[in-house]
């Protein structure tokens, strides 16, 4: 008879155990609800709750995939950018040097190689002195002048059509 006791006693602690465990897990699943001691209701809740809960790990596991692909993208397209930015640079500096190779030349005009042997009589006849040399050939002198003197936009008013 004692033992039916303990046994019985055993099983209302483990009952009141099992019960609140389900209104614990009640009140886990929606907070804001009351409670319900309904075991059903509160087993289908969990049940939604994981669905639910598996569901949106999917679409964010779906959504991590679709911005890591991003990432990667954008990390090819920085990469193609850097390599631009670098032939650019190299591409800068080589013009840089060829206007400083440009500059530094004199400031005078040398004669073209297919020039010079046709006036080197002439210079050798002026004793090595240097001609002046009226133009080039293939050589557009209005190349050279100030753009001032260029300038044909108020030639009409500055030089009125003779008639």
């Amino acid at each position: 008879m004692l033992s039916n006791v303990l046994g019985l006693l055993f099983l209302t602690s483990e009952l009141v155990k099992y019960l609140s465990r389900f209104l614990e897990l009640g009140a886990v699943l929606e907070p804001e609800r009351p409670m319900k001691a309904d075991k059903v209701a509160i087993l289908s809740d969990a049940v939604r709750m994981v669905r639910q809960l598996r569901s949106e790990a999917q679409r964010l596991k779906e959504s991590n995939e679709e911005l890591q692909a991003k990432i990667k993208e954008l990390k090819e397209e920085k990469n193609e950018l850097r390599n631009e930015k670098q032939r650019l640079k190299a591409d800068k500096e080589q013009l840089e040097q060829q206007v400083k190779a440009m500059s530094a030349q004199p400031g005078f005009l040398t004669q073209p190689p297919s020039i010079s042997a046709a006036l080197a009589a002439q210079r050798q006849a002026a004793g090595n002195k240097l001609m002046p040399v009226i133009g080039f050939p293939s050589l557009a002198m209005w190349q050279f002048m100030p753009p001032a003197a260029v300038d044909t936009s108020q030639d009409h008013v500055l030089r009125p059509p003779v008639a």
